[in-house]
């Protein structure tokens, strides 16, 4: 019976060794192969002429890819504290972190139209599986078939396209000019529909509050940080290959967007949880990376690459925080959540630079590309001014607004201040650091 029992044990601290040096094996591999990626940047050998035709990665690519790996990473080591209890399968969830990761950076990289189809809807099995093993409420279930709903719906005409595509060429590949097409505004919707949901713009975007609200703080993180830059990624290469810029349809969408970012930034104020307010600025952000790539302008596609990259890290930050907040006060309503200025002082710190970085401030990554945004649109007509403008006001307003309701006021006597500041306070300064020298790091890139 003692032998029993200790080789029981022995076993048990074997498996939980395995699954420890597993955890940080992989979050140290996305950190060194983060490292990598930086410096192949300023590599003049691509990877083109290493893998031949069937990946193809140009300097617009490649941030998102390094994107990719750092958010990953850093998800991994945001949700320590939330997969160490004995309930939560430490390996099935870094798995599947993995498999996002690598499904994400081939999405990024491949250079045929059918294989980014092909991992553009692989990805959101493992999002799915996160959602629904390792989410918080019984609605993540709700949350999921939205998800699938929207996103699989409106790609089935892109990949009718691409059928056709391929039928006309046999094969297609990115950057080839794919001219001949008749009734051109349903080519158009067929390449656009499945973009604009993974976006997405306000109409298409019911999917994502409940797929955010739902979702752990990984989930969140990846979902905001690299899912959503799939839409501006593909309508970029897919638009590009068809040449569909001058059409009537892209107009009306150019303004559904822009008007679309308005409303989505105008409810952000009618919003009670924190999460889904940060949900809801992403929506407004996203309507300005629309109208940059619809411009069809060299400086667009630049400001659009900015603002993708500025968000994903930004938006990562602010959802890690309301996790954060959500495991002080046991509760993420704005009604509940206050005086996080008396309550965990250095977390406001992060609160205030988070919400700075979001609403644009200098000289973060964010201005640099909301500016690039804002002049490409005016170059497409200066009718969009008032609603740029005020997209821009009210993404100031509504940052100003969460750091305020969240920071400032009398929070609830029920909580155990002291207790519950000294244990995250350390840890999360820690980790919001390394989300601002990434930032920095990136502005740093983009001026030299």
């Amino acid at each position: 019976m003692f032998s029993f029992g200790a080789v029981s044990v022995l076993l048990g601290l074997l498996s939980g060794l395995g699954q420890s040096i597993f955890w940080w094996g992989v979050l140290w591999g996305c950190v060194v192969l983060f490292l990598m990626s930086l410096v192949l940047w300023f590599s003049p050998v691509g990877l083109a002429s290493c893998w031949g035709e069937f990946l193809v990665i140009d300097s617009f690519s490649f941030s998102l890819v390094s994107l990719t790996v750092l958010v990953s990473g850093l998800s991994l080591l945001a949700s320590v504290r939330d997969v160490q209890k004995a309930d939560n399968k430490r390996v099935e969830f870094v798995s599947s972190v993995l498999m996002l990761t690598v499904v994400l950076v081939f999405c990024f990289s491949v250079s045929s139209l059918l294989s980014f189809y092909i991992m553009f809807e692989f990805s959101l099995i493992p999002i799915l599986l996160i959602i629904l093993g390792w989410g918080y409420q019984p609605e993540r279930l709700q949350a999921g078939k939205y998800m699938l709903l929207y996103t699989i719906s409106a790609s089935l005409p892109l990949l009718v396209l691409i059928v056709v595509l391929l039928i006309k060429g046999g094969s297609v590949f990115w950057g080839w000019k794919l001219l001949g097409f008749g009734w051109s505004w349903l080519v158009t919707l067929c390449a656009s529909l499945a973009f604009l949901v993974k976006l997405p713009i306000y109409g298409f975007h019911l999917w994502l509050p409940k797929a955010h609200v739902e979702a752990p703080v990984a989930g969140s993180m990846i979902l905001a940080g690299v899912l959503l830059k799939l839409g501006g990624y593909g309508l970029i290469r897919f638009f590009y290959s068809l040449s569909l810029f001058s059409t009537l349809t892209i107009s009306i969408v150019f303004c559904l967007g822009l008007m679309g970012g308005v409303v989505a930034s105008m409810v952000c104020f009618a919003q009670n949880d924190v999460k889904a307010l940060v949900a809801y600025s992403s929506i407004g952000h996203m309507s300005l990376v629309l109208g940059g790539i619809y411009s069809n302008t060299d400086w667009g596609w630049l400001g659009c690459l900015l603002m993708m990259v500025a968000h994903g890290l930004c938006s990562s930050g602010l959802f890690f925080l309301a996790s954060e907040t959500y495991k002080c006060y046991s509760t993420r309503s704005l009604f509940l959540v206050k005086g996080g200025l008396v309550l965990i002082p250095g977390v406001s710190l992060c609160w205030f630079l988070m919400c700075a970085i979001n609403m644009a401030a200098p000289p973060s990554l964010n201005l640099w590309g909301e500016l690039m945004l804002g002049i490409s649109v005016l170059s497409y007509s200066m009718t969009f001014a008032l609603l740029s403008g005020a997209m821009t006001f009210l993404s100031g307003l509504y940052s100003w607004y969460l750091y305020s309701i969240t920071q400032h006021g009398q929070y609830p006597l029920w909580l155990r201040g002291v207790v519950v500041a000294e244990e995250y306070v350390s840890y999360i300064i820690s980790f919001m650091l390394v989300f601002m020298l990434g930032v920095a790091g990136v502005v740093l890139m983009s001026l030299t």
